[in-house]
């Protein structure tokens, strides 16, 4: 005995509705994926043997070392005055941004060194850098650092690359999964 031809239709109608949605769970192939997944787990534990090793010899003056859970390390240097800075507080600062792997500068707010550096710019104003706190105008690592420090303090930033520039390759200068070091002198905040 068949189905009656309500029941047939409905079943038609859940196959092709299960059909439909099968189809749209599916990932699209992206054009634009060349590449392995960026894994910043992974990452992050090849990151952290990388600075242990390197916080074991580098001479680098500090007051106090904080490790934060994240995995970056702020080496503070001189301790600032106040509040410590939250989301969305305007942030004060200078900064020379360099490699951990060779100590070569990539970025800074001072001509001088940026002209010591071979890194001086043309046209681009040296002076100092501000940003809006927890608001991704920069790495995640300036947030977690800076969240950190009180105005005032100067400190060393040593961030892991899931917290700098990932696997980015926009920058010629800084090779993709760098651990960056960030010499800061923290002006103040709004």
């Amino acid at each position: 005995m068949g189905l009656p031809s309500s029941m047939k239709n409905k079943s038609y109608r859940f196959l092709l509705f299960a059909v439909l949605i099968a189809f749209a769970s599916c990932e699209p192939t992206n054009p634009f994926a060349t590449g392995p997944t960026y894994d910043p787990d992974a990452n992050l534990e090849i990151d952290r043997k990388l600075i242990d090793t390197y916080l074991a010899t580098a001479k680098i003056d500090s007051l106090y070392r904080i490790h934060d859970p994240s995995g970056v390390v702020v080496i503070v240097q001189r301790d600032g005055n106040g509040s410590r800075p939250t989301g969305g507080n305007v942030v004060y600062t200078d900064y020379t941004g360099s490699l951990m792997s060779d100590g070569s500068v990539f970025d800074t707010s001072s001509e001088t060194i940026a002209r010591e550096n071979d890194i001086f710019v043309e046209g681009r104003k040296y002076v100092l850098f501000n940003f809006v706190l927890g608001t991704g105008a920069v790495i995640t690592g300036w947030d977690i650092g800076f969240r950190r420090l009180r105005p005032g303090s100067k400190a060393v930033f040593i961030i892991p690359s899931p917290y700098g520039y990932r696997s980015a390759t926009n920058n010629s200068r800084i090779p993709p999964n760098s651990v960056l070091v960030f010499d800061v002198d923290f002006k103040g905040i709004d």
